[in-house]
């Protein structure tokens, strides 16, 4: 729809998603999570480590990656976009954005170039992630 109707689209990456979730609680026992040290670390074998945020291989690391996006996605004005829990909508200036996640990849769409700016600006200082530049082409259903 946005090719369509020469729409700007804008990808943005967000580095390390996963570590910035809080843990849930009913993450762990009793609410801890516990690792050992990694393959090749050099520390006592018989180590383990209490977790303080999530960590990539946590079951819940995903959930709480998207409970933080939302949490900063509603900050925003942004509403989720029916049943969708990945797709979010905001009116900004008058001007519709259209913001699309899969796990730590956004594709954001707006007619308005410099709202998209704005709120990409936004968005990649939230998190620090990365702008990808502009989307040229996007795998999905035919």
């Amino acid at each position: 729809m946005a090719a369509q109707r020469n729409i700007f689209n804008d990808h943005v990456d967000i580095s390390e998603a996963f570590f910035r979730g809080e843990l849930l609680p009913g993450d762990g026992h009793n609410g801890k999570v516990y690792i050992s040290s990694p393959p090749r670390y050099d520390v006592d074998p018989l180590s383990v480590y209490h977790l303080l945020k999530t960590l990539y291989g946590v079951p819940s690391a995903a959930r709480a990656w998207h409970i933080k996006m939302s949490a900063f996605l509603a900050k925003e004005g942004c509403a989720t976009a029916g049943f969708e829990k990945s797709m979010w909508t905001a009116t900004i200036e008058g001007a519709r954005i259209l913001l699309r996640a899969h796990i730590d990849d956004f594709v954001i769409t707006c007619a308005t170039r410099q709202v998209l700016d704005t709120f990409r600006a936004r968005l990649v200082d939230a998190f620090e992630g990365t702008y990808e530049g502009a989307l040229q082409h996007c795998l999905g259903p035919h």
